[in-house]
């Protein structure tokens, strides 16, 4: 390995850790390096877009569906904390929660903590005041977000990303609640709003999302109506504000870096038992009751919609519901106070993810504070021993008969799976944690011994355990093992999954987050009635890097109509269940809660009695659901959003190319100074790339070995991941950046160079003087610039590319006589020359986005005073049409009563006439104070700091 010397290694320092501005590929280079998964172009420019102009308030990323849009928001956040911004959010549906913390933590390296009200409320007793201030990426639901707006409005975030940022389209309404929560609490944040449907009705709702970002992006809602929905021929001037903020890549695009597969749907009927469909049909007539004890009567909704679907998941799921519905009662029988949550406890050993759900009922006003009835002690012991009948029946039944469907149904996915060459592998989703029990043990029994792994949220059960206990033995003093049980849980369940067994049978809460691309078979053994859930199960397969065509197994039950109507609702309508990576998203997006239509379901299912009832109202569900999922915004939304750019995979095929050559570097850089700082205390194997430490010097990093994270390449077993951002890469990259760094002569090896340096071979004299200069620049956000100053002997002034190059070159300190020397006659004069040009060069850069930030609010005010002109003109119009009316009025009456109209509509426009005066003055004076705010953050300050002066000679 090359020699470096302190002054070199001072110069990686600050090269790599350099606060950069703006939209240039290096400016990424830092999150691109750290991150563990190959980034594919149309990504990093993605992310260049959100980081480009420091005026922005945010961004929408509105990528065709499958395009990586999390990653983009990913890489965003991975660059903030590598400048050491990090008061950064994520807000998303509650079902993606663990799905972002996986990808963050596992693709990315960023810490993560999933806030909700039970996380937070144990902060709170823990003495933290406010669990979301910390140096952490906080991850929220959308509803607690908008719950906690007081505290997330009381912290100064870095940035904030907005998932699934639809579901706010509406936010510009005062009636959207939820919406102008979050919009008042991070009001001022800067933003990365995610969707690839930003459109299903309406233009406003572009506007809507728009206000999200900045409220002055556009005027109000009444001068975008008038200036942006007058047709087709609005759509040019709408396209042109909207590329300021938004951007949307296209799949055909990026056909050279994306692979397509897709999904098949294979469907199995059954025919439930006698004793398995009189269950059904008792617990069903059951929950029709009104007048029951079994269920509290505020919870009555909730209840059964949960009941309804343990009723097709499984027996097991149906018995354990019943043994608690019976303890309730058998306490009301004993007068005893209904101890604990009933439905509190339900949802919880099922695993079921009600925090949408209750939320949702309770803005629908479905949850009901009448208070219980008196208890009738005859009518209440007689529904205690039907209850017990039931259960009798339910004991009864040994094996269900959807369960022998499921093993032919993997019989002939595991033969599907071998002719195209995929794994031997099936993941089974149910809803109920009995259900998984039932399954596991049920297919042990009949072929499948030792080759079924099971995956849910509990800490307890003993199979998952013993993996975990084996898994830690493995990798214990990796950076495998996070230190957070419930992370390392989930992975080496995963790893066992992936290496060992076939079978993983996962609930719905043990699925959120995971990736399972190894997999290519997808088995739905009980069907959420939520096509977003149904999207986010088969999408741990489906998705970018599997290999193969899914496989997606359904069950039809034949003795049950409105289980027929739900299968073929979500394959027909949704088209679930076929078709090229993720195509379903782009109807998914546009409907406005997957939960809406949970409810109608269990509507139906309470309400209809007949076969041809339930043909009915599941024709008319489909009917109802035709206006959201209609695609009539969807050429719309392609006019206006879509690239268009003929250029755009040229574009991105520099992007690639750019990279490569960018991360190559900082890898160089990175190692030799590590191996510079940390020489007397690792030992280096250049060729693996990986380092000994013997002595951590840093009280956050441990000792042991080490690997340079490397692209496209799997890590070593054992040992830590060093990256820019790992607590040692961080010490050495700080100590690197102190280096005491004197003047000397130092000799550089051009002979030596890997590849010609002309610039520097051309040099007619081979020695000089050189300095580096840090120019640290407070404008619109923080910039740091190197500014190189080199001169030869003959006077001939040396470019800043070939300073670089020659500061990588192997170098040496000769003894220091030099650096004595007098220096060149206006040599300093210089310095201070280019240190000038390279501030003036910032801040004419800076000064262009100021200009385009001063055109934003020129054309908000002019969009503000468009809204008053339209109020002026729509009471002359009425004016107009009152004064036609007086002239063909038929009797005396008439005409006084339209007189009298006239008379108020010119008192009203000649008030609005002066309006418009008053508030041309009033944007004009809110507009001057934004631009003079702006002008007093174009300069605030600048400095610069000599880092090294060296007297240089190349040999």
């Amino acid at each position: 390995m090359s020699q470096l010397t302190s002054h070199q290694a001072k110069y990686f320092a600050w090269e790599l850790t350099r606060r950069r501005r703006g939209g240039d590929l290096d400016r990424v280079g830092q999150a691109l390096f750290d991150a563990s998964v190959d980034l594919n172009p149309h990504q990093i420019e993605a992310a260049l877009f959100a980081l480009a102009n420091p005026l922005s308030r945010g961004v929408l990323l509105a990528d065709e569906v499958g395009l990586g849009k999390t990653i983009e928001a990913a890489l965003v956040l991975g660059q903030y904390w590598a400048e050491r911004r990090r008061r950064l959010l994520v807000v998303c549906p509650a079902s993606l929660r663990k799905q972002w913390a996986t990808e963050l933590s596992e693709k990315f390296h960023l810490p993560t903590q999933v806030i909700d009200a039970e996380t937070w409320s144990q902060a709170r007793k823990a003495g933290v005041y406010n669990p979301l201030d910390q140096d952490v990426i906080s991850i929220v639901s959308i509803h607690f977000a908008a719950r906690m707006e007081q505290a997330i409005s009381a912290i100064r975030w870095d940035l904030a990303v907005i998932d699934e940022a639809h579901k706010l389209r509406n936010a510009y309404r005062e009636a959207h609640t939820t919406g102008q929560a979050i919009k008042r609490g991070l009001a001022g944040v800067r933003k990365v709003l995610l969707t690839a449907t930003p459109l299903q009705n309406s233009l406003l709702e572009l506007y809507g999302l728009s206000t999200i970002i900045d409220e002055h992006l556009f005027g109000d809602r009444v001068s975008f109506r008038s200036r942006f929905m007058r047709g087709d021929s609005a759509i040019p001037a709408l396209r042109n504000r909207l590329a300021d903020f938004s951007k949307r890549s296209l799949r055909r695009d990026v056909l050279e870096y994306v692979q397509y597969t897709e999904r098949k749907a294979m469907t199995f009927p059954f025919t439930p038992g006698d004793d398995e469909q009189r269950v059904y049909d008792l617990v069903s007539g059951y929950l029709l009751r009104v007048d029951g004890y079994g269920v509290p009567s505020r919870q009555r909704h909730l209840v059964g919609l949960i009941l309804r679907k343990l009723l097709a998941s499984s027996t097991p799921a149906v018995v354990a519901t019943l043994e608690a519905i019976l303890a309730r009662l058998r306490r009301l029988e004993e007068s005893q106070a209904d101890q604990g949550d009933w439905l509190t406890e339900l949802i919880r050993s099922e695993e079921l993810d009600a925090e949408e759900l209750d939320e949702d009922e309770q803005e629908a006003g479905l949850v009901e504070s009448t208070a219980e009835p008196a208890v009738d002690r005859e009518r209440l012991r007689g529904e205690i021993v039907e209850l017990e009948q039931y259960l009798l029946i339910a004991n009864g039944v040994r094996e269900d008969q959807k369960s022998h469907a499921l093993v032919k149904a993997l019989d002939i996915g595991f033969q599907r799976m071998a002719s195209i060459g995929a794994a031997r592998k099936a993941v089974v989703f149910t809803e109920s944690v009995r259900t998984q029990d039932y399954l596991a043990r049920f297919l042990e029994a009949h072929g499948h011994a030792g080759r079924v792994a099971k995956f849910s949220g509990r800490a307890s059960d003993p199979g998952a355990n013993g993996i975990y206990q084996r898994w830690l033995a493995t990798h214990q003093g990796t950076d495998r093992v996070t230190g957070s049980p419930a992370i390392d849980r989930r992975t080496a369940v995963i790893d066992h999954f992936r290496d060992q067994a076939e079978i993983l049978i996962c609930t719905e809460a043990g699925a959120e987050g995971i990736n399972l691309q190894f997999c290519s078979l997808v088995v739905n053994y009980d069907l959420p009635w939520n096509p977003q859930r149904v999207e986010q199960r088969i999408g741990r397969c489906h998705r970018y890097g599997q290999k193969h065509d899914v496989v997606v197994v359904n069950f039809l039950n034949q003795r049950n109509a409105a289980d027929q109507r739900v299968l073929e609702l979500l394959s027909e309508k949704f088209h679930l269940f076929d078709g090229v990576f993720g195509a379903s998203d782009e109807i998914l997006g546009r409907i406005e809660n997957g939960v809406d239509i949970e409810r109608r379901i269990a509507g139906i299912f309470d309400t209809c009695r007949t076969p041809a009832d339930i043909d009915a109202a599941f024709a008319a569900l489909r009917s109802e659901l035709e206006s959201q999922i209609q695609e009539r915004m969807k050429d719309t939304e392609e006019a206006l959003l879509a690239t268009f750019d003929a250029g755009v995979v040229e574009r991105l095929r520099l992007h690639r190319d750019q990279a490569i050559v960018q991360l190559d570097r900082i890898s160089q850089l990175f190692w030799r100074l590590t191996r510079h700082v940390l020489a007397s205390l690792a030992q280096f194997n250049d060729k693996a790339l990986s380092f000994e430490l013997a002595k951590s010097p840093s009280k956050d990093a441990e000792a042991g070995r080490y690997h340079l994270i490397r692209k496209g390449q799997p890590m070593p077993e054992g040992g830590h991941v060093y990256r820019l951002t790992h607590p040692l890469g961080e010490f050495v990259l700080d100590t690197g950046r102190r280096l005491d760094a004197l003047p000397a002569e130092l000799v550089f090896d051009l002979s030596s160079a890997p590849q010609r340096i002309a610039a520097l071979e051309q040099l007619t004299s081979k020695s000089g003087w050189l300095e580096l200069n840090l120019l640290e620049l407070e404008s619109f956000q923080l910039e740091e610039h190197l500014v190189f100053s080199a001169q030869a002997d003959d006077g001939r002034w040396v470019d800043a590319e070939a300073c670089q190059r020659m500061l990588e070159l192997a170098a040496a300190i000769t003894p220091d006589t030099s650096a004595a020397e007098i220096l060149p006659a206006n040599f300093e004069a210089n310095v201070r020359r280019q240190i000038d040009a390279a501030l003036a060069q910032a801040l004419e850069e800076n000064n262009t986005y100021f200009q385009a930030e001063r055109d934003k609010l020129d054309r908000w005010a002019e969009d503000q005073l468009l809204a008053a002109e339209q109020s002026l003109h729509d009471t002359k119009a009425r004016l107009k049409d009152a004064k036609r009316r007086a002239r063909s009025a038929a009797t005396v009456e008439e005409q006084a009563r339209v007189q009298e109209e006239i008379k108020t509509l010119e008192r009203q426009q000649r008030r609005q006439r002066q309006e418009i005066f008053d508030v041309e003055d009033e944007i004009g004076a809110r507009r001057d104070a934004l631009i003079a705010a702006l002008e007093k953050r174009l300069n605030q300050s600048s400095h610069s700091l000599r880092l090294f002066r060296i007297r240089w000679r190349l040999h």
